[in-house]
């Protein structure tokens, strides 16, 4: 399955635990090492990488070679369509809303 068909579900449990959201609000700025996240967190470096690996089994996040290093890299486009889903949701959910105040309107006041 690719990241692009992945279900909302998978990144939103991915951003259900506090340390992964926490890693990418600090990937939203720069690519950093999983050594630069982990000195930025009271856990040990596996339990990091552990996290790091949810976040880039949902697609979240991504790792590349670079030189020495592998600097995680936050995939906005996983994201974003989550946002996506969010949005469409909210305007349905909006648009049954102005349909209900319609009705009660018609109710309160008879015409």
């Amino acid at each position: 399955m690719t990241t692009e068909q992945l279900d909302p579900a998978v990144t939103f449990a991915a951003l259900g635990d506090p340390v992964r959201r926490g890693i990418v609000d600090l990937l939203s700025a720069r690519d950093l090492t999983v050594n630069e996240l982990a000195a930025r967190f009271p856990i040990s470096l596996q339990a990091v990488s552990r996290h790091i690996k949810v976040l880039e089994t949902a697609g979240v996040v991504s790792r590349r070679k670079v030189a020495q290093t592998r600097p995680v890299h936050l995939e906005a486009g996983a994201l974003a369509r989550s946002v996506d889903w969010l949005e469409a949701h909210r305007r349905r959910l909006e648009s049954r809303y102005a349909r209900l105040d319609e009705l009660l309107e018609e109710i309160k006041e008879p015409t």
